[in-house]
């Protein structure tokens, strides 16, 4: 059986975080990710991302020297952004565009090669920009939970974001500790978890983002009178401490009030062995095995209860878990099946697949 031809692919990331991370950027994790394991199946990917070089990509695009954390919540960055990388993709022929920001789809229709677009947020907030773009965009949905909440978009596919499985440590024993991981928002409710872990009687560590003025304005009313001894803070965690505080707790809360598209913060903490409790928002309930690898509850006052049964779960389950589902492996796979699947439509072959030969511009 031959194998099919390797493809040309332009990935395109969004332009606040370095591609790795260095701390938080949950997006940019995935995006280097797949982008190492695609090269590694024989590919050729060209990396648009603003920054350092940082993956195994054949060819770097820088869009930025310095990424526009500071500017997150605006929206000028990803514009400029998108106008960089629109301009800079016709120095390059490819196969297909596989687009991870807001703004860069909206280009789409000009281009004269496919585009995919992973949809990494809300469904709620997103609908209305990708519905009025029709076919001119194949959109890949993380969850079944974000894609069933606009079931009349052009989905192509249902790719579940992966890990590097072995980049993190596995731990059997834990610690006396229970753990937060993710921004200090609203949404993400890290006060849920302090109370749900005074209640079962268990001190915490929380590490999270707080940048954006609803998260200072959060943390100062709701979270800062909530800390203690038993409810330490420590900021924003890099790879290698967010792995240490991962794989030493009993379990990570995850106490969303959101629909929450995917979580891949849940799928980090089961591959340390280190069970899950979140309430049964966005795709929690997909993502993890209730009664396996954690708890997923319906209201917050049972989050405690959840947190004391943790025990009962075996960490070796919730590593095989993670390493059977939700693997950099499988993750490429899906993607290369989209990949296939939009390249051979007859819109893609009128398209004529591939931009216009010029001069590349790497850095």
């Amino acid at each position: 059986m031959l194998r099919p031809r390797p493809l040309r692919i332009a990935m395109v990331a969004p332009p606040y975080y370095t591609v790795p991370p260095q701390g938080y950027g949950g997006v940019e994790s995935v995006v280097a990710g797949l982008v190492d394991r695609l090269v590694a199946r024989g590919h050729h990917v060209i990396l648009f991302a603003a920054g350092r070089r940082g993956t195994a990509a054949q060819e770097f695009v820088r869009t930025w020297d310095t990424p526009p954390t500071e500017q997150l919540t605006l929206a000028l960055p990803e514009v400029v952004h998108a106008a960089r990388v629109e301009a800079l993709l016709r120095a390059h022929t490819v196969d297909l565009v596989h687009d991870h920001t807001l703004a860069g789809p909206l280009t789409a229709d000009a281009r004269h090669s496919p585009t995919i677009v992973t949809v990494h947020g809300t469904m709620d907030d997103l609908a209305g920009v990708y519905r009025p773009l029709g076919s001119a965009v194949s959109l890949v949905a993380v969850s079944h939970a974000q894609r069933r909440r606009a079931p009349d978009l052009n989905w192509v596919a249902t790719v579940h974001n992966g890990i590097d499985v072995d980049s993190f440590p596995y731990r059997a024993d834990k610690d006396d500790y229970v753990l937060f991981l993710g921004r200090f928002h609203p949404q993400k409710a890290p006060h849920l978890a302090i109370e749900a872990a005074r209640r079962a009687g268990v001190r915490i560590i929380l590490a999270g983002k707080c940048s954006e003025e609803i998260e200072h304005d959060y943390y100062r009313d709701r979270l800062a009178p909530l800390l203690g001894h038993d409810a330490v803070e420590v900021g924003v965690a890099g790879p290698a401490l967010k792995r240490r505080l991962l794989a030493g707790a009993r379990c990570l809360v995850f106490p969303i009030r959101w629909e929450e598209p995917f979580g891949l913060v849940m799928v980090e903490s089961m591959a340390c062995g280190t069970p899950v409790v979140a309430l049964a928002r966005g795709a929690a309930p997909e993502v993890v095995a209730h009664g396996r690898t954690g708890f997923v509850v319906d209201r917050p006052e049972q989050l405690a209860a959840a947190i004391s049964d943790c025990a009962t779960l075996d960490p070796a389950d919730c590593r095989r878990y993670v390493s059977s589902r939700f693997s950099l492996d499988a993750m490429a796979t899906g993607y290369e099946n989209a990949y296939r699947r939009v390249l051979a439509s007859p819109g893609a072959a009128a398209a004529g697949g591939a931009f216009a030969m010029r001069p590349p511009t790497t850095v």
